[in-house]
């Protein structure tokens, strides 16, 4: 059996109600689980961008997933890639307890290890946020969790956008509009 493969599925649509019932149905009716999913205003004015990964052992389930969900009416385009055409990151943050970070050595400490940013320093708690792929947010809660502890963690959905120099929905719609005009 072969190795299932991180994919990441970037969809194009305008901002329909309605929209993430018709894509969470197509994940479901093919058995592939959602591990993340984001979901923005992209740089193309009124057009949204949906930013999923999902697990398969397969690339041709991901051509038929992407053909599927391409197939509805209020989704422009659908794209998929694996890690190495993505410059990709999520986003984590920590609330720990103010008191026990300072016995453990403090905040410098931490901030220089982990390259994190403080958010937040109350009397109570200290939040931080840190930048990263999955391996890097989740190293860092683990160790946090054993050496101080962990009284809140959260963890964006990846956020990617691809290696090539334009986004490839604005080549799709500058020819659509080519089409249209002539």
């Amino acid at each position: 059996m072969e190795e299932k493969i991180l994919y990441t599925i970037t969809i194009f649509s305008e901002n329909a109600v309605g929209v993430l019932n018709q894509i969470t149905t197509i994940f479901t009716r093919r058995q592939l689980n959602i591990e993340t999913l984001s979901v923005s205003p992209s740089a193309i004015k009124d057009i949204h961008k949906f930013t999923i990964t999902t697990y398969s052992d397969s690339e041709e389930v991901m051509k038929k997933l992407v053909r599927q969900i391409d197939k509805r009416v209020d989704i422009l385009k659908s794209y998929y890639n694996t890690n190495d055409e993505l410059v990709h990151q999520e986003l984590a943050l920590y609330k720990l307890s103010t008191e026990k970070v300072m016995e453990h050595g403090g905040i410098e400490y931490l901030v220089r290890k982990y390259n994190i940013r403080i958010l937040e320093v109350t009397r109570d708690n200290v939040v931080f946020l840190k930048a990263g792929h999955y391996a890097e947010t989740q190293a860092l809660f683990d160790e946090l969790a054993e050496k101080i502890g962990v009284l809140q963690f959260i963890r964006s959905g990846r956020i990617a956008i691809t290696k090539s120099p334009v986004e490839r929905l604005s080549d799709m719609l500058a020819e659509r509009e080519r089409k249209m005009t002539n």
